[in-house]
């Protein structure tokens, strides 16, 4: 992090003269209605406050772009939630055919709802949230190669993030807990490892497609684990891996058909996954003016149990509300079963905008009838309710 709180401090210093910044201040609250797996973790309620601020500024007739994204959390119980990151601090230099990023980005891959299988380039900040959504910035130069057949996006990566972990005393964590200081790398580069990968994209009338190879350190890493202090805690191992993927995305009316599928090397044994399914919206739904997306998707690992996420063999189902008022209200729910064993996760979202600068929104997270061999029953007794409470200026 040091390099990165070296930048921190010359963005600041430049940003006097910000030709345009915002900001946004938050207060979260969680709660937890069942007792907690260890004592370290027993608490019911959790506090925390965030603070992020974009800026951009653009010159040369737009050829060229600055932008930068500081990110701030501090958090009442867990000192591993209480981190700094910069989201982004990008150089763009744009031309006709050719587009060269230089700097920290956050790059997304994919289409599901449910899960971010083909998504590699950024590293999940997991002590944010279990769902992957959120991503440490990634430091690269990114050259886009834009023509009449397609879009080639080229990465060199020559800085690796390691993923972050709940402490012992956060909740949403294993059992045992990550000890990210002992974290080894296959590599004998460590995080110094250069990274590449490469992505082609294009449209083919209501097809979208992406097609992307990634060679470097695993973004997921192995939990292996040792006694520390004689206690039994887990360490991250990030391997060396290759892995191609493609995403498609068909837009056929009011549905929408996804699929996302991987094929990676390098992590244990080789193996493939995929996620597909719909997403079909009723337009109007009873002559109002709320729209109802109906969402279905199977996901799909070979690895079986043996694989380190949830998605090893289940159906989820969701739905999707946007009331298209002036609040920008919105609401998404979704319900994944495990095939196998039954066990189930159910997730709820809803977002509303409650003046012209405030924004609440609120997110539920419950686990039910989780097997013992699932990485979810360590999560067993961390349902949740949290409300974020946004002030933009």
């Amino acid at each position: 992090m040091k390099p990165l709180l070296f930048i921190a401090c010359l963005l600041f210093s430049f940003m006097a003269s910000a030709h345009e910044l915002t900001a946004s201040v938050g207060s979260e609250t969680r709660y937890f209605p069942q007792e907690a797996l260890t004592p370290p973790q027993n608490y019911h309620f959790n506090q925390s406050f965030v603070f992020q601020a974009e800026y951009f500024h653009e010159w040369d007739d737009d050829r060229q772009l600055f932008a930068v994204t500081p990110f701030f959390r501090v958090d009442q119980h867990d000192p591993e939630r209480t981190h700094f990151d910069i989201r982004e601090l990008t150089w763009l230099k744009a031309s006709n055919r050719w587009e060269l990023r230089l700097g920290i980005r956050k790059v997304f891959w994919g289409v599901i709802e449910f899960q971010h299988l083909v998504d590699i380039i950024n590293q999940t900040d997991l002590v944010e949230n279990i769902d992957g959504e959120d991503k440490l910035g990634q430091p690269m130069l990114n050259l886009a190669l834009i023509n009449d057949w397609g879009t080639l996006d080229l990465f060199v990566m020559p800085w690796f993030r390691e993923r972050t972990f709940p402490g012992t005393k956060g909740r949403l964590r294993t059992q045992p807990r990550v000890n990210t200081d002992l974290s080894r790398y296959e590599s004998g580069a460590k995080e110094k490892h250069v990274d590449f990968a490469v992505r082609y994209s294009h449209f083919f009338g209501d097809w979208d497609i992406g097609l992307a190879h990634f060679y470097g350190t695993s973004r997921e890493p192995q939990l292996l684990t040792t006694v520390r202090e004689g206690e039994g805690v887990l360490f991250p191992f990030y391997d060396i891996i290759n892995q191609t993927s493609l995403d498609v995305q068909a837009t056929k009316g009011n549905m929408l058909w996804k699929l996302e599928a991987l094929h990676r090397s390098g992590q244990g044994e080789t193996y493939n996954a995929l996620a597909g399914g719909f997403e079909y919206t009723i337009v109007g739904l009873l002559g109002s003016v709320i729209d109802l997306g109906l969402l279905a998707e199977y996901h799909y690992d070979e690895r079986g149990k043996e694989a380190p996420n949830i998605f090893d063999d289940d159906i989820a189902l969701g739905t999707r509300f946007a009331f298209n008022d002036a609040s920008s209200s919105e609401l998404l729910a979704g319900l994944l079963v495990d095939k196998d064993n039954g066990g189930k996760f159910f997730n709820v979202e809803a977002s509303r905008r409650l003046a012209a600068r405030w924004f609440l929104e609120m997110e539920g997270r419950f686990l039910f009838d989780q097997d013992p061999g699932d990485p979810g029953f360590s999560l067993r007794r961390d349902d949740y309710v949290e409300l974020l409470l946004t002030y933009y200026f």
